[in-house]
Formats: C-alpha cells, sequence, structure tokens
C-alpha cells in the first residue's frame, strides 16, 4: 500500500470517527426534549414542565366536572346526596398558600406525590366505568382519559424533580387508598350518578391542590422565593 492511498485512508477514519461525535453530540440535546431516560433535565426545566402539565391536568378536570354537573347534577337534591369528602382528606396538605409557602420544601413535594399516586387507580376504574355507561358523552370520556395519561406523566416528573431536591432522602411516600369503586358500578343509575359526581368534585379539588403547590415549589426553589 502506497503513502497516499494510506493517507487518503487515514483521513477516511479519522471523518467518519468525527461524524460519529458530532451525531452523538447534536443527539445528546434532542434527547432531553425527548424524555430519554438518561437525560437529566435541570430544575428549572423540570418545574417549567411540571407546572405546565399540572395547569392542564387542573383545566380538563374543571371542565368536566363543569360539563358533568350541566349534564345530570342540576338539582338541589341530587348534589346533597354526594359524599362529602374526598378519599385524599387524609393527606396533609396546606390549607391556604400562606401555609404552603411555609412548609418544607420536602413536605410539600411528597403530599404531590401523595396526590397524585392517590388517584392512579381511582382514575384507571373511572375510565374502564365511564365506557360502560352508553350515556356518557365521548369526549367526556376521552377528557379523563386524557386526565390520567397526563397524570402519569406528570407523576413521573414530580420523581425526578424529588430526586435533585431531596438526593439520597428515602421516599416518605403518603398515599390514600380509594374504595368507592362499588359506587360506580352497584345500584341505581341516580346512585352511580352521585358517586361520579363525587369523584369528579375530589379530582377537580385535588388538580388544583396539585397546580397551585407546584407554582409555590417552582416560587420556593427556582426562584428562591423572589416571585
Amino acid at each position: 500500500m502506497d503513502s497516499k492511498q494510506s493517507s487518503w485512508k487515514g483521513s477516511l477514519l479519522l471523518l467518519l470517527v468525527l461524524n460519529l461525535l458530532l451525531c452523538k453530540n447534536v443527539a445528546a440535546s434532542p434527547a432531553c426534549a425527548g424524555g430519554a431516560a438518561n437525560c437529566r433535565l435541570s430544575l428549572q426545566d423540570l418545574f417549567t414542565r411540571a407546572v405546565a402539565l399540572s395547569d392542564n391536568i387542573y383545566k380538563v378536570a374543571e371542565d368536566t366536572f363543569r360539563d358533568f354537573q350541566k349534564k345530570y347534577a342540576t338539582g338541589q337534591e341530587f348534589i346533597s346526596r354526594a359524599i362529602n369528602s374526598c378519599h385524599t382528606s387524609v393527606i396533609p396538605t396546606p390549607a391556604d398558600k400562606d401555609q404552603a409557602l411555609n412548609t418544607k420544601s420536602g413536605t410539600l413535594l411528597n403530599a404531590v406525590r401523595g396526590l397524585l399516586r392517590s388517584w392512579e387507580d381511582p382514575l384507571q376504574h373511572l375510565t374502564t366505568t365511564e365506557r360502560d355507561m352508553k350515556e356518557f358523552p365521548v369526549d367526556m370520556i376521552r377528557r379523563v382519559q386524557e386526565i390520567e395519561y397526563k397524570t402519569h406523566q406528570l407523576r413521573e416528573g414530580v420523581e425526578k424533580i424529588i430526586k435533585q431536591v431531596e438526593p439520597g432522602v428515602v421516599n416518605d411516600d403518603i398515599f390514600a387508598a380509594w374504595s368507592e369503586l362499588s359506587s360506580l358500578q352497584k345500584g341505581d343509575k341516580n346512585s352511580r350518578l352521585v358517586g361520579f359526581y363525587n369523584l369528579f368534585h375530589c379530582l377537580r379539588r385535588d388538580t388544583n391542590k396539585v397546580d397551585n403547590f407546584l407554582k409555590i415549589l417552582k416560587c420556593k426553589i427556582v426562584h428562591e422565593g423572589s416571585c
């Protein structure tokens, strides 16, 4: 092999190596945008995404409850039959903004995670039971499916935030069991609608809590309280 051919092959090999390195570096940035498992987003980016997602979930939950109320629960008699407490009431949460601001970030994050986890089971059953209620509008069923999917995404995002805010700390997982499935499946139609009414009411309340707490946490952690 002459020196000219050897030099050409060496240049080609160097070019291939450089291209591989370039592709690797270029791919690194979009990987974060795509949510790759090995990607470590900044705390600010994680909070920005979490707040945007929680805000959207709350708005969809609010619209769903409002539409359900208009269609099925217009009478005072119906509303009075609904349960006054939610299954997540056992989870200690700040009563207002001032209390939330004075709550330790780790404690508030655990409360958010607890609320999200406590809704996974009822949302899963809700989407299934809704499909069996033939009179439910298709768009209402789709909204609940959207809430279920995005709540799972949000919980994953909150887990990543906790790992950065409190690295190495053992999870103090709060969880509220849900035992109202029978209220959605058994009894007469009105009794089942009361169960749905209560669940949608509690879902709106808790998604609002999660949204507000995450906004306060972003203010406290990312902006160091100056917002």
